[in-house]
């Protein structure tokens, strides 16, 4: 019985940690409209044409500054040489204040305070690939 009932309070204790780490539920059709602000600079077609940011297309997972073409910051360029990948963690850090995130960034937006807009946002990015 003892065993049993430190079993379920642990199963419970990871459940309980687990709901307070996990992201909120990320939408994508929220997401695909908060793109909306990203487009004055980023297209997300596969081989789209850089703007005055990268292409986007496959950016969750992708090494960072390899968008073919686009001339990166020196301190974009010297984050990918320090292997800075955009997973999940790292683009919501950028997105939240890209100035804090990467000093000397070449990104002007000012970000996304929301949390859950980052994770929308996040998950229609990564819907591209």
């Amino acid at each position: 019985m003892k065993k049993v009932l430190i079993s379920s309070i642990a199963v419970a204790a990871v459940a309980i940690m687990s709901a307070v780490s996990a992201p909120a539920y990320a939408d994508v059709a929220k997401g695909e409209k908060i793109f909306k602000k990203c487009k004055a600079c980023h297209t997300v077609e596969s081989g789209g044409a850089n703007g005055m940011g990268p292409n986007l297309f496959g950016i969750v997972g992708r090494a960072a500054a390899t968008a073919d073409g686009f001339k990166y910051s020196d301190a974009m360029s010297e984050a990918a040489a320090g292997g800075l990948v955009w997973d999940e963690e790292n683009l919501d850090g950028f997105l939240k204040k890209p100035k804090k995130f990467m000093k000397k960034t070449k990104m002007s937006f000012g970000g996304i305070k929301k949390d859950g807009k980052r994770a929308d946002l996040i998950e229609y990015l990564g819907t591209l690939n």
